[in-house]
């Protein structure tokens, strides 16, 4: 699950802003399962939610291992 959440953060940061359905579709999950990474890196202020459907990393330093 941590491995996805952070490929997800990954996704997004990459990509700028993105949709739930960009994430399903990416990474093969339910809407659900997608909303549920995301609480998780919105809870932990990694990502937001500039309009509804749309998220988009934050400005927090996140230090990446591998």
């Amino acid at each position: 699950m941590l491995t996805r959440i952070k490929a997800v953060y990954m996704f997004i940061h990459e990509k700028g802003t993105v949709s739930t359905q960009q994430l399903v579709d990416e990474f093969g999950i339910t809407p659900r399962t997608a909303q549920r990474d995301l609480n998780v890196l919105a809870y932990n202020n990694l990502v937001r939610s500039p309009s509804k459907g749309k998220w988009t990393t934050t400005k927090k330093k996140v230090r990446l291992s591998s």
